[in-house]
């Protein structure tokens, strides 16, 4: 009965509207300044929810300047998805803590977000009313310690159009690592009851060396539109109607503080907001075993470092444990209008030995600049209880025995299998040395027919006067003798014109005239060979013997 219940409940629970449904709420910045306007993003992406977001309960804390629409096609890896979106421009009514509620879309509701916007502005609009272009440059802190984190906010408002040809100088510090703090942001604020808009760039800098930080003078220079002549139709050729406005900021003196005389001399200077330091296992160390692979990532993140600041972890010898560190990741990403450093470790720990391994813990000592005192983040320490694999443990004596995947086999396979391999080598050597006493060349006995029967068929030949038949017979015989016919005719002048006459009758008409008694008289009176054949010293007798 029990088990109805749980999956009547789970049923109730999926068909509950916005159960497992998708729509999300965000903004770009959660810190404002007075008057200033924002996009808040709303974003779908189940085709199943239909209409237009709900947005009335904004109005009590925000004026709605606009509202647009985006309908585009997301492609992922394994397919593809619609997504709709809206972005709302939003001004903030009050100031102090601004909670932008819950949205929602066919009973789906989004994520509440919490706004800051500062009480005060550090615009003076009395004196910069007359301005149609100005620009304040801001910092979060007049004094810093040498290599942390110190934000430059850069605002250029103006109250009139400004054609694209707007420039701002570079900030060069050599003194100095200067980082962007992301892209520029545009939006809108209204000062003294007129609507600017603002360009807002940030950058973060880390000075190198302690004393006196000078941040130079930017220049910022546009074309403002010329409104009286805006009615007009001007020239392709002619230059823009309007005036070029140029603006500058004001040379920002910081105090940079040197290391504490406190901070440990062997540890690396680390001055962030916040450091964590986090670790993840595959498999997890109690499932460790002597000779598998466990693969432990470290995430080191610092809020106020670039992570080319951060130095590499310890990595203490420990008895027992073989590793195999892979190359750092370092990624830098802006959070919070702040810059914060990652730096990523992997190793492979590899037990060679059962048993419990200690890994000692890890520490990371930091300045905290937010309280101004020193800090210790650490890992715990890990005991890893390594469980003994059965394929490494020696046999015990009258057991021999191997493993195959984590099968144990007999070994005696394996011993016949050498056994017979060893008696297979000594009979191979054995022939081998046999080889090397018996000669080099073994006569071997002619094959075929013997010279009797070979010359009796050279006789019928010649007695039956037939060319062709003779000629085969001749060269059959000769094949089988120490001389060659050309040396048997040299040598034998009878045999030489026989030889001759037997060439006429065969390439001629006249040849069913020949008469083979002349060449077999021939034969019969050729006298013996008095000369032996000669070989050479070292020579190979001939690969075809006649």
């Amino acid at each position: 009965m029990s088990l109805v219940r749980i999956a009547l409940t789970l049923l109730l629970l999926v068909s509950l509207p916005g159960w497992g449904a998708d729509f999300t709420a965000r903004v770009d910045h959660t810190q404002l300044v007075p008057g200033e306007t924002f996009e808040l993003v709303l974003e779908s992406s189940d085709p199943t929810l239909f209409g237009k977001p709900d947005l009335s309960p904004l109005e009590p804390q925000f004026d709605i300047l606009g509202t647009r629409q985006i309908n585009q096609l997301s492609t992922g890896p394994d397919q593809s998805e619609p997504i709709t979106r809206w972005i709302v421009m939003l001004q903030p009514r009050q100031r102090g803590i601004v909670v932008i509620p819950p949205l929602t879309l066919s009973g789906v509701r989004s994520q509440s977000i919490t706004l800051h916007v500062n009480e005060t502005s550090t615009l003076t609009p009395s004196a910069q009313n007359l301005e149609p272009v100005f620009i304040d440059a801001t910092v979060d802190q007049e004094t810093v310690y040498v290599q942390a984190q110190l934000v430059l906010t850069l605002r250029i408002l103006h109250s009139v159009p400004l054609y694209d040809d707007s420039n701002l100088s570079t900030l060069n510090m050599p003194s100095a690592r200067v980082e962007p703090l992301g892209e520029p942001r545009t939006y809108e604020q209204t000062i003294g009851g007129v609507r600017h808009g603002v360009i807002e760039i940030r950058y973060a800098i880390f000075p190198q060396q302690s004393g006196l930080l000078r941040i130079p003078s930017l220049s910022f220079s546009a074309t403002a539109v010329d409104t009286s002549t805006s009615g007009q139709q001007s020239s392709p050729f002619s230059s823009r109607p309007g005036r070029v406005i140029r603006v500058d900021t004001s040379e920002i003196p910081i105090h940079v503080k040197a290391k504490p005389a406190d901070y440990p001399a062997d540890a690396p200077w680390l001055p962030a907001r916040h450091i964590e330091l986090s670790e993840a296992w595959n498999p997890q160390p109690e499932e460790a075993r002597q000779g598998a692979v466990l693969t432990r990532h470290l995430l080191l993140k610092a809020e106020g470092l670039s992570s080319a600041q951060l130095p590499p972890l310890p990595q203490p010898i420990v008895d027992g444990l073989r590793r195999y560190p892979d190359q750092a990741k370092l990624t830098n990403d802006v959070q919070d209008q702040s810059l914060v450093g990652s730096r990523e470790e992997r190793e492979a720990l590899v037990p060679n030995r059962s048993g419990d391994i200690t890994l000692p813990a890890l520490e990371v000592v930091w300045w905290n600049t937010r309280t101004d005192q020193l800090e210790h983040t650490q890992l715990p320490t890990h005991t890893l209880t390594v469980a003994a694999d059965p394929a490494l443990m020696p046999p015990s004596p009258g057991q021999a025995s191997t493993s195959v995947n984590g099968k144990r086999l007999p070994l005696w396979p394996w011993q016949l299998a050498s056994f017979i391999l060893l008696l297979t080598t000594l009979l191979g050597f054995g022939l081998w040395w046999r080889a090397r006493q018996l000669p080099a060349i073994i006569k071997m006995a002619p094959a075929g027919p013997s010279p009797r029967t070979l010359l009796d068929d050279l006789r019928r030949a010649c007695q039956a006067n037939d060319p062709h038949a003779t000629r085969q017979a001749l060269d059959a015989w000769a094949r089988q003798q120490p001389e060659t016919l050309a040396e048997m005719a040299a040598r034998f002048d009878p045999l030489s014109v026989a030889l001759d006459d037997l060439n006429g009758a065969l390439y001629s008409e006249s040849g069913q005239h020949w008469q083979g008694e002349t060449l077999w008289q021939a034969f019969q009176a050729l006298p013996p060979s008095t000369q032996p054949v000669q070989q050479e010293p070292g020579s190979l007798p001939p690969l075809y013997p006649r």
